[in-house]
């Protein structure tokens, strides 16, 4: 079975989230995921080149009605025409999610993924919080390597050798 894994986080990232998210995206397609993603630049376009430079697989779910403006290292790019509400569609096609750092919009496909009961690990991304407490909903990783064999785990994949 193969398994499905989001990589979410800002487009205007930094250069260390664009290492980060590279490396997440090139140890997801070592270990035979398909690696899902907004599609566009920063965080997004960094896993799908380390996908594809490792020989793996990246779909882009864009929020446009084109192709326009999708990274260079997709495999494929699917437009919506749906602006944000393509976190959605991102969300319900993967079997967990990785967030690195992340801004709103990272934190709706957060949102959206623990509703629909799909793991989430985070690699320096949001904290959640109720009534001042620290909601423990988000796995917590340390490395790159840490947060791809966590989301293999907890979505019951092979994951990498």
């Amino acid at each position: 079975m193969t398994i499905y894994v989001a990589v979410s986080g800002p487009a205007d990232a930094t250069a260390d989230e664009r290492s980060l998210a590279e490396e997440v995206g090139r140890r997801l397609a070592e270990g035979g995921a398909v690696v899902v993603c907004g599609g566009l630049g920063g965080v997004m376009d960094a896993a799908a080149r380390g996908a594809r430079e490792a020989g793996g697989v990246a779909i882009g779910v864009l929020p446009g009605e084109s192709r326009t403006g999708a990274s260079p290292n997709l495999a494929a790019a699917i437009p919506t025409g749906m602006g944000e509400g393509r976190n959605a569609i991102l969300v319900r096609a993967v079997d967990a999610v990785i967030a690195i750092s992340g801004e709103f919009g990272t934190l709706s496909e957060i949102a959206l993924a623990l509703k629909m009961g799909k793991p989430v690990v985070g690699l320096g991304t949001w904290e959640l919080r109720k009534s001042g407490r620290v909601v423990e909903a988000i796995m917590t990783a340390a490395s790159p390597q840490e947060a791809v064999e966590m989301a293999f785990e907890a979505a019951g994949g092979r994951g990498p050798a």
